[in-house]
């Protein structure tokens, strides 16, 4: 099953320090809920894992990650990820985009294209409860990656020297993200029922 995602999230800090800090893998990987870097092979190529809790249970993904392009002309970051859960009962593929681009006002926006590809297990959730999971992870993700952008933009203007401390993303929690796509999926449904009894 593949699901297709563009994301927009703008960003309060120049697009100088946005590409700085989208060239840091191992700092955007942390962005992600859950996931980090665990094995820095070279400039291309990475080692990662993400962990997820639902109720009790946590549950454990394995993967790899390979640099497709970095260009500093367009600040574009293209990577392809893939990883398996623990169990070897799903995988998924995802090839990613990611660009900053500056804004009228002077500062950015990071825009961002997937295509997820999911199999096993996790392929059963039905394509539109996952783009609604690959949607809450997202916006997790964006959040997190403009607070860091702009925490390293502010600590430029005031003129601190060394590496902004990156804290890790937290890991995804089942429950809030069950929740959410609850609501989400409710929305939906009742959306569409309104708009066919019209």
């Amino acid at each position: 099953m593949k699901v297709n995602l563009d994301k927009t999230f703008p960003i309060s800090a120049p697009a100088s320090t946005g590409w700085a800090f989208l060239q840091d893998i191992p700092a955007v990987a942390g962005c992600m809920p859950g996931a980090q870097v665990t094995e820095v092979i070279d400039e291309q190529h990475y080692k990662g894992s993400v962990t997820a809790r639902i109720g009790p249970a946590t549950m454990a993904f394995n993967g790899d990650i390979e640099i497709q392009a970095l260009d500093p002309d367009s600040r574009m970051l293209h990577m392809l990820g893939s990883g398996q859960d623990s169990k070897g009962a799903s995988s998924a593929v995802m090839d990613l985009k990611a660009r900053i681009v500056e804004t009228d006002n002077g500062d950015c926006e990071l825009k961002g294209e997937a295509v997820v590809t999911v199999n096993g297990k996790a392929a059963s959730l039905g394509g539109r409860m996952m783009t609604q999971v690959a949607d809450q992870i997202l916006n997790q993700f964006g959040r997190n990656f403009t607070n860091h952008v702009v925490a390293l933009s502010e600590a430029e203007a005031s003129g601190e020297t060394g590496a902004v401390p990156v804290e890790q993303a937290k890991a995804l929690n089942g429950l809030a993200f069950a929740w959410s796509i609850l609501v989400g999926w409710l929305r939906s449904l009742f959306g569409s029922r309104q708009q066919n009894s019209r």
